[in-house]
């Protein structure tokens, strides 16, 4: 027979009142266990419970008991800090409560309310004294059962919001598992925290990492770099760099290309030039650092590499062109855009070169976002700018142009610009840019010298070039000071000046241009990047200014100082405005901005803007897209893919604009393989833009996508954090402005800033690129370039075939052998064409046997599809300045026999010898860094053997006197570049050749 339950705690709640302690201590043990029950019965008595805990007839087991029984009663009543407050006085009775089954629920809520409390605590006053010690016993034995069961963590995480970095050191220093150093780096650089505490535990870290060295090719090289690119640091980075040379001098090489990669220019700059100038033994290994941190050697390296992988499907260009009417300007700007996207970084201007006639069709702004394709085309080949651009930038001392002449002299300044992205502060092309902004009276020549200079200077400070710009500014001309609103920003990019700032809004509340103030508003935004909760002030004037200009701007302004950090309150500010703000503009800027902040973590963009991409106000639709789009750039990912899909057939225009642009951006070096969705994507795109009814905006972002999916040769990736997994600067600056397309199309050329070329190139000690072999551990369809694409054939009528009766075509037989044996016909012609003999059925006869032809068929494309599927390799071989994209790093690995081996990790995930069965997509879209690949220092481990070297095709020329130099061209494109002399010879015709018509399929 069971025990009957028990139905009320009345009985037990009377002992509370009895002289007797120990009935009074039986009653509280008792009571504990039936709170969760009656704990409604009980919060009658807690006047009577509080003041057991608090009199002092008991002893101190029932204290402690009375104290658990009532933080469980404020707890079943929804009163939390009550609950805190008694379990912090119930003391050994809360800890041993922890471990009884049915009150975890209970722990933990109490667990998670005395962690609040203690990190309030913290932070109020960093003394410890006045802290609570009752609490503080708690917390140190979350942190011992955090250690004791493995959870470190989880007690880093406590420790760091708490602000208790010894909690930090005790942990690796029982561990020494430099993961957690690396996961508690992470937590501080992608989450809210201060600046200057983000600061005081970077250089914390850093010294607690282990010396690196080129055999250990452990992970943590990574977080050492993202140490020193966002402490930023010339100093620590300096005293660094001599802690490598000359032991690890190959290591110390790799850093400094690591650094190049996210350090500002300035950074940069200070760094060389604080350098030690080194002993007669180290002297060479510091003048080759010198020549690295100059950033130059980085970008021709990835020039060689764009220019020899070129795998550009002229045909799609072709099309497109056909498709589109060329006199239309919105038209001609969106092929213009196309090409260059497709082409950017290559060198190849084969387009423009085969399709002169089309060119000339430019006119006014669209000539201008012409000559500024060619900086595109040609970005980082810094060395033969000037050649390239030469016929078009206007002439020394030469009368001022007027007319259409100014836009193509405007649109080659900007492209000087993009040339010279990332490495053009302090150069000789600063200055010329300089003197054409100061010296031209073209408002036209002087937007193009403003972008210019802004985009080659970007991050520079350059007081001198932000004076010029700001003379500029003053004129009031609505062309001339919209370039320089942006460009100020570009100059002064992160620096969070206060002077700056005021100037540049003061300026736009006055003005009347409402394309000044718009160019003003990014470029205080720019100005704030990367500054966190020195930007707040701003943010909340901004916000609260009545031009929606001006709130515009305020929205970027916390986009971007927030950037890459996730932060929940600029995340819940920017979706308040999404669906507050009386602008369009506003809304759908607010919407876009969410993908700056959630760029490193793109699998939860989706999610976030799920419901914003089912929105009645288109605006707030579009905004959605491009979040989508600009968060999840390159990783394929299949949920991002699913939302925009449908929006791509939206009843308005710039929906369907801002759809095709994302899917361009998402899918962007997928192949067939990773992403189920590209094929269909690529024929999306071309029919949309050979339909001649389909609407302008919608054929624009076709035009776009295309040119995306395929931007850098098909070898480029859009991504928004550096390898090292720090923000990636120049490309978050590429994608504002890029948004700025809505306004203003030759901004959109801006988007190349964020183009990341994806391959693995070594370099030797020399810094020269030998020649070797590495192995791609997954199937190559999986990482495959796409399949060009076929010329449509040509469909022939068919001719129906002409029923003859059996009877018939035997007599024809018999006198077609009569006429062959008397030589009148050949043997061979025994049936006239267009005749087919009609069999009976009573001939089932045939090569199949009692097979039916059918299953015959059918069971032979299996097994043909069987033997493609197993001929397929399991792994390829790639050599130097291979393609190999952010997925395919974890499958890469370096032969233990080979020559040359890395000097650090070629991916921070380990090399996986078995494909997943995951698509690589979602397995790039779940990693929060990008970290691998790109420019690697091999180590020579046979140095007497003679070395072979890649030929670089990328040569700079010396030009004949009194002609412009002129480029070598790709092997892939042969012929003159469009900027080069018209009466050089043309080239040679091809050879005659035979086409193997057999062979098509």
């Amino acid at each position: 027979m069971g025990t009957p339950s028990q139905s009320s705690a009345a009985g037990v709640l009377a002992l509370l009142s009895d002289p007797e302690p120990l009935l009074k201590q039986h009653a509280l043990k008792a009571l504990n266990q039936l709170v969760p029950q009656f704990w409604a019965e009980i919060s009658e008595h807690i006047a009577l419970i509080e003041s057991l805990y608090e009199g002092e007839g008991l002893p101190q087991e029932a204290h402690d008991s009375a104290a658990l029984l009532a933080s469980k009663v404020y707890y079943y009543l929804g009163e939390y800090d009550e609950a805190l407050s008694f379990a912090l006085g119930a003391g050994s009775a809360f800890e041993h409560d922890s471990r009884t089954p049915g009150t975890e629920e209970y722990v933990e809520t109490v667990v998670s309310k005395a962690i609040d409390r203690y990190i309030r605590s913290r932070l109020a006053d960093q003394t410890e004294g006045k802290i609570d010690s009752r609490l503080q016993y708690i917390i140190e034995g979350i942190f011992r059962r955090c250690v004791e069961d493995g959870e470190y963590r989880q007690a880093i995480g406590i420790a760091l919001e708490s602000r208790r970095l010894d909690v930090v050191k005790s942990i690796y220093e029982q561990t020494r598992d430099t993961t957690l150093l690396t996961y508690a780096m992470e937590a501080v650089l992608d989450t809210a925290f201060p600046l200057a505490f983000r600061d005081q535990v970077l250089k914390f870290l850093f010294p607690l990492f282990p010396a690196p060295t080129s055999d250990s090719k452990s992970t943590h090289v990574y977080a050492l770099t993202r140490i020193l690119v966002t402490l930023n640091s010339p100093e620590m980075t300096i005293n660094f760099l001599n802690s490598l040379v000359p032991n690890q001098k190959l290591l110390a090489y790799q850093f400094a290309f690591d650094l190049v990669e996210g350090g500002s220019q300035d950074f940069l700059e200070i760094i060389r030039k604080d350098l030690p100038e080194g002993s007669s033994e180290t002297k060479s290994v510091y003048d080759q650092l010198r020549k690295i941190l100059r950033g130059q050697e980085s970008i021709k390296l990835y020039l060689e590499f764009l220019k020899r992988n070129n795998k550009v499907d002229m045909l799609i260009l072709k099309n497109t062109k056909e498709a589109l009417e060329p006199r239309s300007s919105i038209y001609h700007t969106a092929l213009t855009l196309q090409n260059a996207f497709m082409h950017a970084g290559t060198t190849s201007d084969v387009f423009l070169r085969d399709n002169l006639e089309w060119l000339a069709l430019a006119n006014n702004w669209s000539k201008f976002s012409a000559a500024a394709a060619i900086g595109v085309i040609h970005k980082g080949h810094f060395e033969e700018s000037m050649n390239i651009l030469g016929p078009y930038l206007p002439a020394q001392g030469a009368e001022p142009s007027t007319g259409s002449a100014a836009y193509s002299e405007g649109g080659a300044l900007y492209a000087l610009g993009l040339v010279n992205a990332g490495c053009g502060s302090g150069q000789e092309v600063e200055n010329f840019l300089r003197n054409l902004l100061k010296n031209s009276i073209s408002e036209v020549v002087q937007h193009g010298a403003a972008l210019g200079l802004g985009v080659a200077g970007m991050g520079g400070k350059s007081a001198e070039a932000y004076d010029d710009l700001k003379q500029s500014l003053f004129t009031d001309s609505a062309i001339a000071g919209e370039a320089a609103g942006y460009a100020m920003g570009l100059i002064m990019l992160g620096t969070a000046d206060a002077t700056s700032a005021e100037e540049m809004l003061t300026y736009a509340r006055e003005t009347q241009h409402e394309k000044i103030i718009r160019g003003l508003a990014i470029g205080l935004a720019l100005i704030f990047y990367g500054r966190q909760e020195e930007a707040d002030e701003m943010v909340k004037l901004l916000m609260a200014e009545k031009d929606p200009i001006l709130r515009y701007g305020g929205v970027y302004t916390l986009a971007l100082a927030y950037a890459g950090t996730s932060n929940n309150a600029a995340i819940r500010q920017l979706l308040h405005v999404a669906v507050s703000d009386t602008s369009d503009d506003v809304r759908r800027a607010a919407v876009t901005s969410l993908a700056f902040l959630l760029f490193k973590n793109p699998a939860q963009v989706p999610r976030i803007v799920q419901l914003l991409s089912e929105s009645y106000n288109p605006h707030v639709r579009c905004g959605a897209t491009l979040a989508l789009g600009i968060a999840c750039a390159g990783t394929g990912l299949q949920d991002a893919v699913d939302i925009i899909e449908p929006m791509t057939r939206d009843s308005v225009d710039f929906v369907r604009q801002g759809a095709l642009i994302a899917l361009g951006m998402i899918l962007v070096e997928q192949s067939e393989a990773s992403s189920p969705s590209l094929a269909s994507t690529r024929a999306l795109y071309a029919k949309i833009v050979s339909d001649k009814h389909d609407d302008p905006m919608a054929r624009f972002g076709a035009a776009l996508g295309q040119g995306l999916i395929d931007a850098g040769g098909r070898n480029v990736t859009i991504s928004l954090q550096s390898r090292a997994g720090s923000r990636n600067t120049s490309a978050i600056v590429g994608m504002v402005l890029f948004c700025q397309f809505w306004y203003w199309y030759p901004l959109a050329h801006c988007a190349c800033l964020a183009f990341e070329p994806t391959g693995i190139i070594g370099l030797d000690e020399n810094l020269k690129a030998p020649k070797f072999d590495f192995t791609s551990n997954a199937k190559p369809s999986l990482f495959a370039y796409p399949a060009p694409t076929k010329t449509p054939k040509k469909e022939t009528v068919t001719k129906v075939a002409t029923a003859v009766l059996s009877t018939t075509a035997k007599a024809k037989a018999r006198e077609k052998r009569k006429a062959a044996e008397q030589g009148d016909l050949p043997a061979g012609d025994e049936k006239k064409d267009g005749d087919v003999e009609m069999k009976s059925a009573e001939a089932p006869t045939s090569r199949h046997g009692d097979v039916s032809p059918i299953s015959g068929s059918l069971s032979n494309l299996a097994e043909g599809t069987t033997k493609s599927r197993r001929s397929e390799p399991s792994s390829e071989k790639l050599s130097n300045f291979a393609r190999v994209t952010p997925a395919q790093l974890a499958y890469i690995t370096f032969s233990a026999e080979g020559r040359f081996q890395p000097v650090r990790v070629v991916s921070t995930r380990p090399p996986t010898t078995k494909t997943s069965k995951t698509p690589a997509s979602v397995a790039l879209a779940a990693e929060r860094c990008a970290g691998g690949g790109g420019i690697l220092i091999m180590a020579d481990t046979r140095p007497d053997e003679e070395t072979d070297y890649v030929e670089f095709e990328t040569q700079a020329v010396v030009p004949p006197a009194g002609a412009p130099a002129v480029q070598n061209p790709p092997p892939t494109t042969p012929g003159r570049h469009i900027a080069l002399d018209e009466n050089a010879p043309e080239a040679d015709p091809p050879e005659s050749f035979e086409y193997p018509f057999d062979n098509d399929t």
